[in-house]
């Protein structure tokens, strides 16, 4: 799934590694769906209520192998598999048979289905600490020692392809070929992102810059928007004061509308030059998201970044 594509000569200042995922994950964990088609029988994920060999868990992660654990039960985040005195939790977004377009019944049918079976797997993250196991059956599809392989290649700066496996509020996760790395919202677009889901989809492929890498932990930190020239950057050559464009309605708040230009940069149209009479006290009564507006460039400032637009009569 890798593909080392170049390597530029980016030297990025990086967002803080985001650890918001592992209590996303890992919060719907406590409990877990037994086999059980009512959910009455509930088990606990903590593992340190059995056995756990947490040294050989350690080095099954540290060797990159590939074991084959029982499918004990489930909640609505994913499996609980044990075996061989290691037991941990499979994300749903690390299944197999998993799809965007599944519904809250079909997602519960189909991991249901995985229970009682044994199914191969990879350890990627291994934190005794806090007695926490997470596994993969995606990451197994790439065979024994592919991390260690991919981790040699990886550099900052690489152009690399991958597959979307998990979108959240605060970032994308890629799977690069065995390994995760995360794209956090604020290196998706550089414009404002409300949501990571507006701009990439589960499943989708997508190429992306690498812009840390850590192997001591396992955590790849990857870029969207550095692929493409910073539009602030030419935004004073391209416009300007006067100049008269078209506009896409980003959002609407108390105080004016944000506007998309064509590259990317979003201006906001202060609610002091729309006409009162025209929306009513409500500007969502003259304006909706998606919607094409005809702007003036009333202001530019590079460095702070702010777009000044006055609306149109059209």
């Amino acid at each position: 799934m890798l593909s080392h594509q170049s390597k530029t000569n980016i030297e990025p200042d990086l967002p803080p590694m985001d650890e918001g995922w592992w209590a996303s994950v890992l919060a719907d964990e406590v409990t877990l769906d037994s086999e059980s088609q009512d959910g009455d029988a509930r088990i606990s994920l903590s593992t340190g209520a059995l056995m756990v060999d947490w040294e050989k868990v350690q080095s099954v992660f540290d060797q990159d192998e590939i074991v084959e654990l029982f499918v004990q039960g489930f909640n609505r985040g994913g499996l609980l598999v044990q075996g061989d005195n290691i037991q941990g939790f499979v994300p749903i977004s690390h299944l197999i048979e998993t799809s965007t377009e599944f519904d809250d019944e079909e997602r519960r049918l189909v991991l249901a289905d995985y229970v009682g079976k044994t199914i191969k797997l990879k350890v990627i993250e291994c934190e005794p600490g806090h007695e926490r196991v997470v596994l993969s059956e995606r990451a197994a599809l790439a065979g024994e020692g592919s991390r260690k392989a991919l981790f040699q290649t990886l550099k900052t700066g690489s152009i690399v392809n991958g597959i979307i496996t998990n979108v959240t509020d605060f970032g994308v996760f890629v799977d690069l070929g065995g390994v995760e790395g995360l794209i956090h919202v604020s290196e998706l677009s550089w414009g404002r992102v409300k949501h990571p889901s507006e701009i990439l989809s589960l499943g989708q492929p997508i190429k992306v810059l690498v812009l840390q890498v850590s192997e001591e932990n396992a955590r790849i930190a990857l870029s969207l928007k550095r692929l493409f020239r910073n539009p602030w950057e030419s935004l004073a050559e391209m416009y300007t004061i006067g100049d008269i464009v078209s506009a896409t309605v980003t959002a609407i708040t108390r105080f004016g509308v944000f506007a998309r230009l064509d590259e990317g940069v979003e201006g906001l149209i202060h609610i002091s030059s729309i006409p009162q009479e025209s929306y009513q006290n409500d500007l969502d009564n003259l304006f909706k998201t998606g919607q094409v507006v005809t702007v003036r460039i009333l202001h530019i400032d590079i460095e702070r970044r702010r777009l000044g637009l006055g609306l149109m009569d059209e």
